[in-house]
């Protein structure tokens, strides 16, 4: 068994998302950057009974079609997610409807990195719907002050969008940093890895705008948890130095411990991935 693809018509987009399973429970999986909503299919064969598993291409992601601009938003999203679990569109190689989906109308959110930011989003604007939410490294428990200023303000995305076309004094400033040890190791190569060529840069500018809208209020969040009890699994790398575990140690001890549990695997970053799967299933099963 494998995940479907299937494309949904929206405007004068198409949004592309994969779906397996065939259980009653939903779980709406986000991607991380420069990742696609396949990053998730190795799921499908140990959850399929049980859940249907729906992982939708992001703007400027997998075989996604963005034709809406540099923005999109989380009501953007609501809206997306809502025609596809009603089951109205969704065509490629199964011509027609998939019909509709969920069985008890609730959502499970899952989130890897940036996805995290995604979800915790979709949790702050619509609570009553989220039954369980997992977060793998995530994105988005802590401002970054940089991604605020280049993403936010007008003149900070002016320079944003200059230093991807014209690099060279920020590739500088790195190398210094590095040679000095200011920058772990860890991100100056994640860093170069993914601004390395012209192409990739424009890539980041593109993707990093237009998911400005993605903003999650954690204090918010914290208050919807405790509100309605949502349960919320965290998992993290040991040695991961991109998103450190104590973003969620922090997050986890803002007042919802009853309802939040962490995880910490012998790992890095990279948790999305078949070696980690029995982890990952642990995290939707208690």
């Amino acid at each position: 068994m494998s995940m479907q693809s299937f494309f949904l018509s929206y405007r004068s987009s198409r949004i592309h998302y994969l779906l397996g399973g065939r259980g009653d429970k939903l779980l709406i999986c986000f991607h991380g950057y420069g990742e696609s909503g396949q990053s998730f299919s190795f799921l499908e064969e140990s959850l399929g009974k049980d859940f249907t598993i729906l992982a939708i291409d992001l703007p400027f992601h997998g075989k996604t079609d963005w034709k809406g601009g540099l923005f999109f938003d989380p009501a953007t999203l609501i809206a997306l997610i809502g025609q596809i679990t009603a089951g109205t569109q969704g065509s490629n190689d199964t011509p027609g409807s998939h019909g509709r989906l969920g069985g008890n109308g609730k959502w499970w959110l899952m989130g890897y990195s940036m996805g995290g930011r995604i979800a915790l989003s979709l949790l702050e604007k619509i609570p009553e719907k989220v039954e369980k939410l997992i977060l793998l490294a995530p994105d988005g428990l802590k401002v970054n002050i940089w991604y605020r200023i280049t993403t936010q303000t007008r003149l900070g995305n002016i320079l944003f969008r200059r230093t991807m076309q014209k690099p060279g004094w920020f590739f500088l400033l790195l190398r210094v940093g590095n040679a000095l040890k200011l920058v772990n190791p860890s991100v100056y190569k994640f860093t170069l890895y993914h601004i390395d060529q012209a192409s990739e840069r424009s890539e980041l500018y593109t993707r990093w705008t237009t998911l400005r809208g993605f903003r999650p209020d954690i204090r918010a969040i914290q208050a919807f948890i405790r509100e309605r009890q949502i349960l919320v699994r965290l998992l993290y790398g040991q040695y991961d130095r991109i998103i450190r575990v104590e973003r969620g140690e922090k997050f986890r001890k803002g007042g919802i411990e009853p309802w939040c549990r962490l995880t910490l695997l012998p790992v890095g970053h990279r948790l999305l991935q078949a070696r980690n799967r029995k982890a990952i299933l642990s995290l939707l099963k208690d």
